[in-house]
């Protein structure tokens, strides 16, 4: 048996990470001086609902101790783990699962368990513990699964968005001082992306419709090209907007397979309300993701 994991930095919807057998561990989100257990007792409606309030939340790594309950569940049961964890540019929580890692092999010295460090976010991040879990089902072997994760955490699942203000990104600490102005100022819409784990301003846009559109021709620019390939969309509390992206793909390039969901909790801090995201396999692999299968 194989069994993937993977923190709630992935944004997968959690009907379809249930359906898949996928364990999400969750980060901690920090409001008025209150913790909250992302995905138990705090989702993305509540931190955006926050927003608006003009409250600023914070999130704090997957602690230790929840990382050690969900390793040690498995050890026990000598179930092989494969953790898909969120860019360790961005966060600490992927070398601290590698510490705790370290400390369930002093107990359980069989426990099979790779650490990826996805070098992304959101739904590249959760496209690929999916396709992991996809495999795994399928009857791949445990390397093989491995290599898979390690190819696409090479650069090889694209994360291209736009933000509707890059000061909350400034204040995370996600982009520099500069890039924010640049945006506040010209009162243009920034479209980032991310590259080696961190996230970098690609170009601008003047206006929602032209960086919708900037988006599509960077799926047409760098992605596979494969019409079954799985696209993974996400929104920061705005639907409209990620319908509207969905259909020019569809039209545009003629993809027929979408996760389309609401930024989670962990990024919807940094990030901020509005704006939208697409997710890809790009040109650098040479195998396309698998098509989605159940929702």
């Amino acid at each position: 048996m194989l069994q993937v994991i993977t923190d709630s930095a992935c944004d997968l919807p959690q009907q379809l990470a249930q359906n898949h057998n996928i364990d999400i561990i969750p980060f901690i989100v920090h409001i008025d001086g209150k913790e909250y257990v992302d995905g138990k007792t705090i989702h993305s409606d509540d931190v955006f609902h926050a927003l608006r309030e003009g409250k600023k939340p914070t999130t704090s790594q997957v602690p230790a101790r929840f990382f050690w309950e969900t390793f040690t569940k498995y050890a026990e049961k000598g179930v092989r783990c494969i953790y898909v964890a969120f860019s360790s540019k961005l966060s600490g929580t992927c070398n601290t699962a590698r510490m705790v890692a370290e400390e369930v092999r002093l107990r359980y010295p069989n426990f099979q368990l790779t650490i990826c460090d996805s070098l992304s976010g959101s739904l590249a991040q959760g496209l690929i513990a999916l396709e992991a879990a996809q495999l795994g089902a399928a009857g791949a072997e445990y390397n093989e699964v491995v290599e898979r994760v390690m190819l696409r955490s090479d650069n090889n699942v694209e994360h291209i968005f736009t933000v509707d203000d890059l000061g909350h990104l400034h204040r995370g600490g996600r982009i520099g001082w500069a890039s924010a102005v640049m945006g506040s100022v010209l009162r243009v819409k920034p479209i980032l992306h991310v590259l080696d784990g961190q996230m970098l301003l690609l170009q601008k846009a003047r206006g929602k419709t032209a960086a919708l559109k900037r988006i599509v021709d960077v799926l047409k620019e760098r992605s596979l090209g494969h019409v079954e390939q799985l696209i993974g969309i996400t929104h920061a509390d705005d639907g409209e907007t990620a319908e509207q992206l969905k259909e020019m793909l569809e039209n545009a390039l003629g993809y027929k397979h979408f996760i389309v969901n609401t930024i989670g909790s962990v990024l919807g801090c940094h990030i901020g309300l509005g704006g939208v995201a697409a997710f890809f396999v790009n040109k650098k692999a040479s195998i396309p993701n698998l098509p989605l299968e159940t929702v």
